[in-house]
């Protein structure tokens, strides 16, 4: 059911905008200006994430001690080849140290996003690294995805998409996930050796990394490249890989690394342009290409435009980034900029259903920091069916109401409700904080079902499920 009352823009700000209104926040009178202001407070490394273990060094010594057990007399002479007692302790205790680095990093996140004095811009960290997706599912990503977001995501939130992309591209997260660090060019030296060890052994080119790139990152499905133009892309960014993976290492252990042998040779054509450049130039060429197309900015103009004025959102809005985005060179606060001056983005009806995300950061603002203590974050999403970090597919998660509407996902949002209201139900008035969370825009309805409620449990665990919190 959709909220009968309008919203006001003070309201948009605080919601559709932000993360939720905090109950010990002063209300913004001027909604557009408090929600521009935030650029220049906006905390690129909130304590929560710095005070977090190295997930890449975590990662490197795994790799290290792994290698090195593969080469003890325990494990050699079998056939075929066993893993050792040394190998499976290995991995038992990585699994455990990066599963509990995992569930640190998400407890990270909510803790940024409640404190956060710069929701919009914070919200904009988490549309990013939805956007450049790396899921946790990988027994090696899943100790570095925090560190993705910190490092790949958080410093070009406000900076340029070019910058942004290639961060991303060159982080060991990503390389690992799309299995680039195996990527290696088919008439490449590498291959010409491997060939003369193991003739009956093929190592290839690998395409997942240009294909998401160019799907999913920059110019969108359906934009007018080619499998062709995949191919080549993917010969392009071979020798682009990972030290410590695929070759000899110097230096950080898992840091981007070119490999020239593993480099296809020769001039790449990609949706009638040609590419001479040498090396990683090559690559790097074609990214910035991409970065400045058209089609990317339409692609990022269409999310953004979804992300805040709804599952269909008007094709003016759309128009409107697009321009910016191309104007700017992908400056990303002009195109935040953008939407905030957009009427498109300031309808008074609700526009965007809350993703379990979404709501649990709101729920947990306007309780405070508190509940942290006694809720994992992780397992809360995980119960809500958005496990952090893990949407199983470089895609991301879906940004539409039907995803995530269902009756049985209400269900669940109505068991975390209670059990953050018994949190902090002794300590907050249900009755008067609803007021402030929506400013002038409380349902009247919601306000009545909160005032009957038989307990203050009761009464906050309503007002975290009504219609007024489930959409923004």
């Amino acid at each position: 059911m959709m909220s009968r009352q309008a919203l006001t823009p003070t309201a948009i700000a605080l919601n559709r905008f932000g993360l939720g209104a905090r109950s010990d926040e002063t209300v913004p009178v001027d909604a557009r200006r408090y929600l521009l202001d935030q650029f220049a407070r906006f905390d690129v490394a909130p304590a929560a994430f710095v005070q977090l273990p190295d997930g890449r060094a975590l990662v490197a010594e795994y790799l290290m001690e792994r290698r090195e057990a593969r080469m003890m007399p325990e494990s050699a002479g079998q056939s075929p080849p066993q893993p050792s007692d040394t190998q499976t302790n290995l991995r038992r205790d990585y699994a455990k140290e990066a599963r509990n680095l995992y569930h640190q990093s998400a407890q990270a996140r909510m803790a940024s996003a409640i404190a956060s004095t710069a929701p919009f811009a914070e919200r904009m960290v988490h549309f990013w690294a939805n956007h450049f997706c790396v899921s946790a599912d990988n027994p090696q990503t899943i100790a570095m995805v925090g560190g993705f977001e910190q490092t790949a995501i958080r410093p070009h939130v406000l900076g340029k998409f070019s910058d942004m992309l290639m961060a991303v591209v060159q982080h060991p997260a990503m390389l690992i996930y799309l299995n680039q660090a195996q990527s290696i060019g088919p008439n490449s030296r590498a291959a010409e050796m491997e060939q003369e060890r193991q003739p009956g052994k093929k190592r290839g080119l690998n395409e997942n990394l240009a294909r998401e790139i160019m799907e999913l990152h920059t110019l969108g499905a359906r934009s007018g490249y080619t499998q062709a133009d995949v191919t080549e892309f993917a010969r392009a960014l071979t020798g682009w890989g990972v030290s410590g993976i695929g070759g000899k290492t110097t230096g950080d252990p898992l840091a981007f690394q070119f490999r020239p042998g593993q480099h296809e040779p020769g001039t790449r054509t990609i949706m009638g342009r040609t590419y001479a450049q040498a090396g990683p130039e090559q690559a790097r060429a074609i990214l910035a290409d991409f970065a400045a197309a058209p089609q990317t900015a339409a692609h990022v103009a269409t999310k953004l435009a979804r992300h805040f004025a709804g599952d269909t959102p008007p094709q003016s809005l759309i128009d409107k980034l697009s321009r910016t985005f191309l104007s700017t060179g992908g400056d990303l606060p002009a195109l935040y900029r953008t939407v905030v001056e957009s009427p498109e983005a300031w309808t008074p009806a609700p526009t965007k259903f809350r993703t379990p995300w979404e709501w649990a950061v709101a729920s947990l603002r306007a309780v405070g920091p508190d509940p942290l203590e006694k809720i994992q974050t992780a397992n809360v999403l995980e119960q809500l069916g958005q496990p952090i970090w893990k949407p199983g597919s470089p895609a991301g998660w879906d940004d539409m109401a039907a995803s995530w509407a269902a009756p049985d996902a209400l269900l669940r949002r109505v068991e975390v409700a209670q059990r953050i209201a018994s949190f902090a139900a002794d300590r907050i008035d249900a009755r008067a904080t609803a007021p402030m969370l929506f400013p002038g825009s409380l349902d009247p309805v919601t306000a009545e079902q909160i005032a009957g409620a038989e307990s203050p449990v009761t009464a906050f665990a309503l007002l975290l499920v009504s219609p007024d919190m489930l959409r923004r």
